[in-house]
C-alpha cells in the first residue's frame, strides 16, 4: 500500500495504517496472532461475532426506497446485499459502494479496504483523494504474471480520474508501468478523464467510532479494533475451560497386566484405561477423576466478554451470561442505551452512504427530476418497546402528555378522534350503570 502512495505522490509512511488493517483482517477472517494451530486453536470467533451481531441489529428490519422507480430497482437489488455490506464495513473500518457505468449498464463495485487507498480528506472528513485497485493474474510461460491498474479519483475544482497499470512478477509489488491496452481487460479505459462534477462519485461507509490509532487519519477503525487485547484475553480464557475439560477426562490408572498387548491405540471407552506399568500397591487399577474448576473459569470469561460488549458499545448479555439478578433498573436501562447509541451512530452512517450512493446512480443515468428516499429503520429490536409503552401510560395518567399524543407515538395515528371516548357519553354509561 505503501508503494502505491507513493506512486501517486504521497511521501508520509502510513505503514501503521496498513498493519492495523491486515491485523484486522486477520482477526476476522478466525485467524488472529495470537493463536497457534497445533495448541491453542480454540476461539471464540467475537472478530466476527461482534460486526456480524452490530450488522444485524442495524439492518434486520430497514425498510428503504426510492420514488423514482428506474433507481429504485437498481438501489433494491444493493439493500438485499446491505447486511453483508454493513458487517464488512464494521470489521474492516470501511467499505466503498462504487457505481459506474459498462456497456449502458449500470454496475455497482463493492471495494474492501485492501482493494482501495485513501490519500486524502477535505478539512469536512470527506474523501478527496483516493485511489482503487484492480488486480488481475496470468499464467505466462509457466509462471505467474500480476497485472495492477490503479484508479485514481482526485476532487479538486473538478473531478479529475486517472488510470495507470502495472506489471509484476511479485504479487506484494506493483512492478514495471505498461500501457493500459496491453492488457485486454483494461483496453477500452481512458488514461485521463476530467468530470466537472465536485462530489465523489463513491459512497464510503465507515464505522463512525473515532480513529483513536491514529489521530491524523479520518478513515475507520474496526468496532472491535479497542478490544482487541480483551478479546485475546477471552480466547485464552476459553482455551483454559476447554484444557479444564480435557485435562480432567474420566481415566483408568491400570496394572500393565489387564491391558490389551497391541500396537493399536485405543478407541471408544476402551481409551479410559492407562497403562502404569507393573508396580500398583493396593488394588490393581485406581480411578482418575478430578474435580473441575470450570464455575470460576466460566465466572471469569464471563467478565471479560462484559468488559468487551461495554466498549464495543453492546449491552450486557450480548455474548455474556446475565447472573446478576440484583441489578436495577436503571443499570439495565444504561446498558440498553448504550447499544442503541451504537446502533443509532451506524444508521446514521449507513443511511448518508445509502442516500449518497443513490444521488450518483441519478447521475449516471441522467435523472434530473426530483426523488424521495424513505427509510424505516425500525428500532424495535434495540428498545424495549413494553417499557417504553408503560411509562408513557403513566405520562398520561400525571398528564404529562395527552391521549392524543400517546396515541399518535405509539399506534402511529393521525386522527385519533374515533380513538378517544367522548366525555358524554362516558358519563351517560355511568349513569346507566
Amino acid at each position: 500500500m505503501n508503494e502505491i502512495r507513493l506512486r501517486c505522490g504521497y511521501q508520509r509512511d502510513y505503514s501503521n495504517i496498513d498493519n492495523n488493517f491486515k491485523l484486522w483482517l486477520n482477526c476476522y477472517h478466525g485467524e488472529p496472532f495470537w493463536l497457534d494451530t497445533k495448541v491453542n486453536k480454540e476461539s471464540l470467533n467475537l472478530c466476527s461475532s461482534i460486526p456480524s451481531e452490530l450488522a444485524r441489529l442495524v439492518t434486520l428490519e430497514l425498510e428503504t426506497s426510492v420514488s423514482n422507480e428506474e433507481l429504485n430497482e437498481i438501489y433494491q437489488r444493493i439493500i438485499r446485499k446491505i447486511r453483508t455490506i454493513t458487517e464488512y464495513g464494521l470489521a474492516l473500518g470501511g467499505v466503498i459502494l462504487k457505481p459506474y457505468l459498462k456497456n449502458k449498464q449500470i454496475e455497482v463495485d463493492v471495494t474492501t479496504p485492501d482493494m482501495y487507498v485513501i490519500l486524502g480528506f477535505n478539512s469536512f472528513g470527506d474523501i478527496k483523494h483516493i485511489a482503487f485497485i484492480d488486480r488481475l493474474r496470468k499464467v505466462e510461460k509457466d509462471r505467474y504474471v500480476y497485472y495492477t491498474r490503479l484508479e485514481e479519483h482526485l476532487i479538486k475544482d473538478k473531478y479529475f480520474i486517472r488510470n495507470t497499470a502495472y506489471k509484476s512478477f511479485d504479487v506484494t509489488q506493483l512492478g514495471t508501468q505498461i500501457a493500459l491496452n496491453s492488457v485486454e481487460q483494461w483496453a477500452t479505459l481512458k488514461e485521463q478523464e476530467v468530470i466537472n462534477r465536485k462530489d465523489p462519485l463513491f459512497a464510503y461507509f465507515k464505522n463512525p467510532q473515532a480513529n483513536n490509532l491514529d489521530l491524523r487519519s479520518q478513515e475507520g477503525i474496526s468496532c472491535f479494533a479497542k478490544a482487541i487485547s480483551l478479546i485475546q484475553d477471552a480466547d485464552e480464557q476459553y482455551q483454559r475451560t476447554i484444557w479444564e475439560y480435557k485435562g480432567s477426562e474420566l481415566a483408568i490408572d491400570a496394572d500393565i497386566t489387564v491391558l490389551k498387548n497391541t500396537d493399536e491405540l485405543p478407541v471408544g471407552k476402551e481409551r479410559l484405561f492407562r497403562n502404569l506399568g507393573s508396580q500398583v500397591k493396593d488394588d490393581f487399577y485406581n480411578v482418575f477423576s478430578p474435580a473441575i474448576r470450570d464455575i470460576s473459569l466460566f465466572n471469569g470469561l464471563n467478565e471479560i466478554l462484559r468488559q468487551i460488549e461495554f466498549i464495543c458499545g453492546l449491552a450486557y448479555g450480548t455474548f455474556s451470561k446475565n447472573t446478576e439478578t440484583e441489578k436495577t433498573a436503571t443499570e439495565i436501562k444504561a446498558s440498553k442505551q448504550r447499544s442503541f447509541s451504537t446502533v443509532k451512530d451506524i444508521q446514521n452512517e449507513l443511511e448518508r452512504t445509502l442516500r449518497q450512493f443513490v444521488e450518483i446512480l441519478s447521475y449516471w443515468l441522467k435523472i434530473n427530476e426530483e426523488y424521495d428516499i424513505n427509510f424505516d429503520f425500525d428500532d424495535s429490536l434495540v428498545i424495549d418497546s413494553e417499557t417504553e409503552r408503560t411509562v408513557k401510560l403513566q405520562e398520561v395518567a400525571t398528564g404529562i402528555i395527552t391521549k392524543e399524543r400517546y396515541l399518535q407515538e405509539v399506534y402511529g395515528l393521525e386522527d385519533t378522534t374515533e380513538w378517544i371516548p367522548q366525555e358524554s357519553k362516558v358519563k351517560d354509561v355511568l349513569e346507566e350503570e
